[in-house]
């Protein structure tokens, strides 16, 4: 909205030149994410106090931590201060013509009103388990795959034009059509190494890292700031990964796919840092506020989508490595007590309790022992991650 305004001043007199600042990519990330943690701070306070007047209380499971049960009542839903934050921060600053960052918008919006219901149900109807998770996967599965075909054509194509385009053609073909090499699946460390994934192919892997990436954060968020702190650092290191992408010059010297728009994202990657911070600020423990499934579900889509798009899903389970231990700590719980209650005909466990951060807990580490070293682990894969862009 911002550079437009600003552009149409630059028409009006030559003494609107400065505007062209505006113009930046660099500039209008910084002022992004200025922007976001602004609106967070200062709206943050207003957010809780309203959700404490509705007695928006997050519900504590009965099978839980003991020593989660004191933070039973506390605020929960406040991940729609992020949402908000995000939000406005990107629409002030993006190109409004980008596709991109459109269809990231919507996607974090629809896996937050997926949140919001969910958060709630646990509220209005006193249930922890809020929704059923056939219900939740459905819908989450709808907006992947509506995410999913339209990215494939979006990413292969230049323009809009091109995506409509490449969908006709598709069909027409008898839905068998070669895709660029940069719709490919990319392997980190190597140069230009691309496997062809085809419409289909491209489709079940960009529902399966939206899908998994939402559910992962999701099952993450169970610490004060244990999920917030590494969706800001993966966020930020795949904005640095759209900034290369949309950059004819960077991405031809780092050897990445040229993805015309990408760059765009890194204004959504910078708003997503700087709320994300702000929450933080109200999040860290002793928490004044929860983030909710409203959060949760929104940012992991989020990231999903972005990675999708800058053709880094392999970087993203890398960087995003705690998000997947999580995430596989309870497939894993779930499989073997499973397995063994049909065997022996009691269900036993891998870990002492899952998600794996209650593991730990119930190993004897303290909640915020778990939550900085979990910190820590993200930020050095993060520039494992990183790296990546030039060890090719």
């Amino acid at each position: 909205m911002l550079p437009s305004l600003a552009q149409w001043l630059q028409t009006l007199s030559p003494e609107f030149g400065y505007f062209r600042v505006f113009q930046y990519l660099t500039f209008r990330a910084v002022m992004a994410a200025l922007t976001a943690l602004l609106i967070g701070l200062l709206a943050g306070p207003y957010v809780i106090r309203r959700l404490t007047e509705l007695k928006i209380g997050q519900p504590i499971r009965s099978y839980g931590m003991e020593t989660h049960l004191a933070k039973s009542g506390t605020p929960t839903m406040g991940g729609v201060l992020i949402l908000l934050a995000i939000g406005i921060s990107t629409l002030l600053w993006f190109d409004l013509s980008n596709r991109f960052v459109w269809i990231v918008l919507l996607v974090t919006l629809g896996f937050g009103a997926i949140g919001w219901v969910d958060d709630w149900r646990k509220v209005v109807n006193k249930d922890a388990e809020g929704m059923r998770s056939r219900e939740k996967y459905f819908w989450q599965s709808v907006i992947g795959l509506i995410a999913a075909f339209y990215l494939v054509f979006a990413i292969s194509g230049s323009s809009n034009q091109g995506v409509w385009e490449l969908f006709v053609t598709w069909v027409r073909s008898g839905f068998s059509v070669d895709l660029p090499a940069k719709a490919g699946l990319l392997l980190p460390f190597f140069k230009e190494v691309s496997y062809p994934l085809g419409v289909i192919g491209f489709v079940v892997l960009t529902y399966l890292v939206i899908v998994g990436a939402s559910n992962a954060v999701n099952l993450t968020d169970g610490l004060d700031g244990l999920a917030i702190m590494p969706v800001v650092m993966v966020g930020s290191a795949l904005g640095v990964f759209a900034y290369v992408t949309g950059s004819s010059v960077y991405s031809k010297y780092l050897f990445f796919p040229h993805i015309p728009g990408s760059g765009e994202l890194l204004i959504f990657c910078a708003a997503m840092a700087g709320a994300g911070l702000a929450f933080l600020w109200f999040n860290a423990h002793p928490a004044q506020v929860f983030m909710g499934d409203v959060g949760a579900l929104a940012l992991g889509g989020a990231l999903g989508t972005i990675a999708v798009i800058v053709r880094q899903e392999i970087v993203l389970a890398i960087m995003g490595g705690i998000f997947v231990a999580e995430a596989v700590s309870v497939m894993l719980q779930v499989s073997y007590f499973k397995y063994t209650k049909r065997r022996y005909g009691e269900g036993r466990r891998i870990l002492k309790m899952a998600p794996l951060h209650h593991h730990f807990e119930k190993s004897g580490w303290k909640e915020t022992q778990v939550v900085v070293r979990f910190w820590i682990i993200t930020m050095l894969l993060c520039l494992v991650g990183l790296s990546t862009l030039k060890l090719r």
